[in-house]
């Protein structure tokens, strides 16, 4: 059985935080299976969005594992924003997480698949 959406986050949060990082929930879903995005900053003060990965790139023998894909990398926080915006549009029940870590690899904190 698949988390819902609203424990995963709860446990990202949390774990990002508890790390010495900083995250915070920008935009609340729905509890049960809202599509979550990750706006990520980078130290030079640009930004990295993730988004879900698509279906055909998840293990069907992990099919609880939330898989994340970077959507743009290293943009403007408008650009972000912008594009954040569209997505509440046509997807009112999607996440928004935001993290400050400067520490490591972000792929510790989230599953990142390449497509």
């Amino acid at each position: 059985m698949r988390l819902t959406s609203e424990f995963w986050v709860a446990a990202l949060v949390r774990r990002v935080n508890g790390d010495g990082a900083f995250a915070a929930l920008s935009h609340k879903g729905a509890a049960e299976a809202g599509a979550i995005f990750i706006k990520f900053r980078n130290t030079d003060g640009t930004y990295d969005l993730f988004g879900p990965a698509p279906q055909m790139v998840y293990d069907e023998t992990k099919p609880d594992e939330r898989q994340f894909t970077l959507l743009k990398t290293g943009v403007a926080e408008m650009d972000i924003n912008d594009d954040l915006d569209k997505q509440k549009r046509w997807d009112r029940d999607l996440w928004i997480v935001e993290i400050e870590d400067f520490r490591g690899e972000r792929t510790e904190l989230f599953p990142v698949v390449a497509v």
